[in-house]
């Protein structure tokens, strides 16, 4: 994979473009307090080549440790591509980023170590294709790791979660604040090697969400 490489790719369905600048916006101050930590922590694991899917501005770019021989980084969004070709100049592993989505992974069957997911399944327009996606391309043994927010434990919250999620998806970029992605990461066949289930106050004022970090195995 070539470092700072961008190429076209026009299978997904358009946001709006406010979209990417809010959350260039608002992203950074999420890694602030404490999304960052959780990005690191999730990609401890991450080794040979990787595919990331919905990138985003390239948060996770700076902590790809040296078993990281390369990345193709993938972001539907062209502002947030932008900064995550930015990004990828700077970062410690060849990183490619290219226009992108989930559903349609362009790399050959078997042929990926490592998917990294960070903060994208809640808005995949298919959580069940992404993942089967996910399946097609990584090897035997390869891994998905997974940062996530997911529906709450808690009933109330839950509902609550139910009842502002067809708005907030329209708004704020397909997000779905109320899937139950680490289930449905082990109904597409991963085996779990762990899952860390906190609550994370993304900004000030909101309430503590429920999130996961996981490391999946396809076996």
């Amino acid at each position: 994979m070539n470092n700072n490489r961008q190429e076209g790719h026009s299978g997904h369905q358009p946001r709006s473009p406010s979209f990417g600048k809010s959350f260039a916006r608002v992203g950074p101050r999420m890694d602030a307090r404490g999304a960052a930590e959780h990005r690191r922590r999730l990609l401890e694991a991450a080794h040979g080549i990787v595919v990331e899917i919905g990138a985003g501005y390239g948060a996770t770019f700076a902590f790809y440790p040296p078993a990281v021989t390369g990345v193709l980084a993938l972001e539907p969004d062209p502002t947030l591509r932008e900064l995550a070709l930015a990004a990828a100049r700077k970062a410690p592993v060849p990183v490619t980023v290219r226009d992108g989505m989930a559903e349609s992974l362009p790399a050959a069957d078997a042929s990926v170590d490592v998917v990294v997911s960070s903060l994208v399944l809640c808005s995949v327009l298919d959580q069940s294709a992404a993942l089967a996606e996910v399946v097609r391309v990584l090897r035997p043994g390869g891994l998905l790791l997974f940062y996530e927010h997911v529906r709450s434990a808690h009933r109330v919250l839950a509902a609550a979660e139910d009842l502002v999620t067809p708005l907030w998806s329209r708004i704020a970029g397909g997000c779905h604040p109320n899937r139950n992605t680490d289930a449905v990461i082990a109904e597409a066949g991963f085996k779990m090697q762990g899952l860390e289930r906190f609550g994370f106050s993304a900004l000030p004022g909101n309430p503590r969400l429920a999130h996961v970090l996981g490391v999946a195995c396809k076996p």
